[in-house]
């Protein structure tokens, strides 16, 4: 298929120079579909892999449409609900940097934060913004004060809303939306579609156009291995990849908060370039250590999950899952960090001993297996992938259990 290029949607001048300096040329699948779809006024709702572009395939539109219909001023025009922090702040740059140009007003209002910030987000919302982009609770927090103008609000985007209702947001998001009008342009993306998210669209989506980009499958250009190891040799072999492996940008992916700190403490002492990212951090020290390792001051990042979804990281060239995702998705989410765009990455997975029928699982949803790594002989022996020692028993079922 024709690739389709950015100035083939007639977008505004000034949203055109913002393309431009973001250095963006060619529309991605997902845009090329979406975004002609929302500027024609169609609900939708799009299912797309994590680094198909999903965040300008939303903003582009709606600032073509703050600039080119007419919209109050002292009111919030278009709000854009998110599950993390990170997200909002985010799509807040992507945002910043597209709209350079233009008079559109944002804001991020997120929660994490002292009192001059929570001030700060107070008179923007009582006064009026163009565009913003929220997490649930902080959302709910300033509606309940009465102040929150959404009277003009001509236009909703529900972004990654499957990790909002597993994070237990389902009954904030609807008490939002109710506070609404009922005449306005309702946006979903979502990278699963689950029955709740069915759900959720049939409330507040109408005909909604329905857009589905290659999912729950990793780019091809994702190279996977899987190391099948008992849990005391991760670290050696988390040191022995970084070592002997040429990889300038690494996110090592730990499942508690407990695992990313040991790791990480460990990974110091070696005298690796590396930090750490989780929630028991202060805001303003995660976003610093983004910061640090978008620009390559820092090479090694270990986090929990809260960097697999929605946070735009260029250049990561190899992913490491330290412990095995909660599921198939996850494990999509957490590897599509590296090989963005165009790009090749390396994704490595260690299956612990009682991990392995959980990885069976994800091999499962992928479609085929995992080709096995090869753990060093140093590290010595490891454990037999065969013997499922991590698959639920079986019931026993006795077939001489007596009639009532």
């Amino acid at each position: 298929m024709e690739q389709k290029h950015f100035y083939d949607f007639d977008f505004h001048d000034l949203l055109l120079d913002g393309i431009d300096a973001m250095g963006y040329e060619y529309a991605t699948p997902v845009q090329a579909q979406v975004i002609p779809a929302i500027l024609e006024g169609r609900d939708i709702i799009a299912a797309a892999q994590t680094g198909t572009g999903k965040t300008a395939a939303f903003l582009l539109p709606l600032i073509e449409k703050l600039l080119s219909t007419p919209h109050e001023q002292n009111t919030i025009n278009a709000m854009v609900i998110v599950p993390t922090r990170e997200l909002a702040v985010q799509i807040s740059q992507v945002l910043e940097g597209l709209a350079y140009y233009t008079d559109i007003s944002s804001i991020a209002i997120y929660g994490g934060s002292g009192g001059e910030v929570f001030a700060t987000e107070k008179k923007a919302l009582s006064t009026g913004a163009d565009i913003v982009i929220c997490t649930p609770g902080r959302m709910i927090a300033h509606l309940n004060m009465g102040y929150v103008k959404l009277a003009g609000l001509k236009y909703l985007v529900l972004d990654e809303a499957d990790r909002m209702l597993d994070m237990g947001f389902y009954e904030d998001i609807i008490k939002i939306i109710q506070e609404m009008p009922k005449d306005r342009q309702n946006l979903m993306f979502s990278a699963t579609m689950p029955p709740a998210i069915r759900k959720l669209a049939n409330t507040i989506l109408r005909n909604p156009a329905e857009i589905s980009i290659a999912i729950s499958k990793p780019p091809e250009q994702i190279v996977q291995h899987v190391f099948y190891v008992f849990d005391a040799q991760k670290i050696p072999l988390v040191k022995h990849v970084l070592q002997n492996g040429k990889f300038e940008s690494v996110i090592v992916f730990c499942s508690s908060k407990s695992s990313v700190k040991k790791l990480t403490e460990t990974l110091k002492r070696a005298k690796f370039s590396v930090d750490e990212i989780h929630s028991d951090l202060e805001q303003d020290k995660r976003e610093q250590v983004l910061i640090d390792f978008k620009s390559k001051k820092l090479k090694i990042l270990v986090a929990t999950d809260i960097l697999s979804r929605g946070i735009h990281i260029e250049d990561v060239d190899l992913v490491i899952n330290y412990d095995i995702p909660h599921d198939g998705e996850d494990y999509v989410h957490r590897i599509g960090r590296t090989a963005r765009a165009a790009s090749k990455g390396t994704a490595l997975t260690f299956v612990g001993d009682k991990e392995q029928y959980k990885f069976r699982k994800i091999e499962q949803l992928l479609g085929k297996p995992v080709e096995r790594g090869i753990v060093p002989p140093e590290l010595g022996p490891v454990p037999d992938p065969g013997q499922d020692p991590g698959r639920p028993p079986k019931k026993k079922h006795n077939k001489f259990k007596r009639r009532k």
